[in-house]
């Protein structure tokens, strides 16, 4: 065989399996996002986050998020988080809103994001980010898990480290809608059908006690709500009639069938858009 075959034939092959790229400066960017084959992690120049200050009615998760990660920063011990509960309400808003927080006082403290699809690869990700100078809040969004679903076995990985243990520089922030991570009619359905109910999901719901710290949220009333758009219209400079403010939040949020810290601010985003106040 020729040797321009030969070539052609590892140009094609290096196309189908990548080499990995190499690592980044892990100093260049606040955040990152992880990004398997080829293994990597991407620089976030700015992360989309709103101020601590602006989440209203979450105080209680506010501060224990706030000191357990300024505890993990300073190089203290620090327990993984899982922040549950209603949609809409804060739960990742406020995982970045903490980085947010404490990166000018830590320079040092990252926040990666991983995508719950790419679980089966975070053996990888901790390898790369394993003995590095930096301090890394690993961050999963909306995470749960199905039938069938064996994701929650890589997630152990992050929070029991296996036989190496879990990098002293790495902890875990996950948000979910489920308590246990996944629906309560699966439990039930998995315990009445189980020849051994009692261990039927004893080891996918004992995956939500490996995390040490559970912050709860819960839907927020009225008074909270109007509470919320008041902070966003503070903090942007938004000068309204406190009657009008009222009227046009609560008729906005009937037609939502709801109300959260998300319809809020949806709602000061379409206020802001009609009073000409730029919030970008």
């Amino acid at each position: 065989m020729s040797d321009d075959a030969l070539e052609r034939i590892a140009a094609a092959l290096e196309r189908m399996s990548p080499a990995p790229q190499s690592a980044p400066s892990l100093g260049e960017a606040p955040a990152y996002m992880w990004q398997p084959d080829p293994d990597r992690l991407v620089p976030v120049p700015k992360v989309a986050r709103v101020d601590l200050d602006l989440l209203v009615g979450i105080d209680r998760a506010r501060d224990m998020l706030l000191a357990n990660t300024r505890r993990f920063a300073q190089g203290l011990p620090a327990n993984n988080a899982l922040l549950w509960g209603a949609r809409g309400m804060g739960k990742s808003s406020l995982v970045k809103a903490v980085h947010g927080a404490l990166e000018p006082e830590f320079a040092q403290l990252k926040i990666v994001e991983v995508q719950r699809e790419d679980l089966a690869s975070i053996d990888r990700c901790l390898a790369m980010l394993r003995g590095a100078p930096q301090r890394f809040v690993l961050f999963c969004d909306d995470l749960s898990f199905g039938h069938d679903d064996a994701h929650y076995k890589s997630l152990k990985a992050v929070l029991d480290g296996g036989i190496e243990g879990r990098p002293e520089n790495v902890v875990l922030y996950a948000t979910s809608n489920r308590r246990h991570l996944m629906p309560r009619d699966m439990i039930e359905n998995e315990r009445s059908t189980a020849i051994s109910p009692s261990e039927a999901v004893e080891e996918k719901v004992s995956l939500s006690d490996r995390f040490g710290l559970w912050l709860g949220f819960h839907p927020c009333d009225q008074d909270a709500f109007l509470s919320m758009i008041r902070g966003y219209c503070d903090a942007f400079d938004l000068e309204i009639d406190e009657a009008r403010l009222r009227a046009e939040a609560i008729e906005w949020q009937a037609t939502r069938g709801g109300r959260s810290g998300r319809v809020a601010w949806q709602f000061f985003t379409d206020l802001a858009g009609r009073e000409g106040v730029k919030i970008g």
